[in-house]
């Protein structure tokens, strides 16, 4: 996936800043519900963020229920991250059903849910 975000011309990105971006995506999320959802700490989130916001991905603004927290909320720049970011995504997931084949596929896909879900909330173990 990294390797086709690069290929489509972000090539100012790490494969860590494209690692932040997994459904449903950044926007509207507070630094540190991200730092949560991915299992890093949140001065990585807000190292990481920091260099996107720089690169005019994304801006860091106050939280219209809580001034003193921060929401990110992506550029145009942003967007078009995230469709690049999401449309590798879906040639990848495609690539694997054609390695696995329909049924296989389906079978993981399930069973990759069902673990999303029972795991939400859960704390991540390293």
């Amino acid at each position: 996936m990294y390797a086709g975000v690069v290929a489509a011309g972000y090539d100012d990105l790490t494969a860590a800043h494209v690692g932040l971006w997994r459904y449903p995506g950044l926007e509207g999320l507070r630094p540190s519900q991200l730092a949560d959802r991915r299992g890093i700490t949140k001065q990585s989130v807000n190292d990481l963020l920091g260099h996107l916001e720089q690169r005019g991905y994304l801006l860091r603004v106050a939280d219209s229920a809580d001034g003193r927290a921060r929401v990110i909320r992506l550029t145009s720049k942003g967007w078009r991250l995230q469709q690049t970011i999401y449309a590798q995504a879906g040639s990848a997931q495609l690539r694997i059903e054609e390695i696995l084949g329909p049924r296989r596929f389906a079978q993981m896909h399930s069973s990759l849910e069902v673990l999303t879900e029972q795991l939400a909330g859960s704390p991540v173990v390293v």
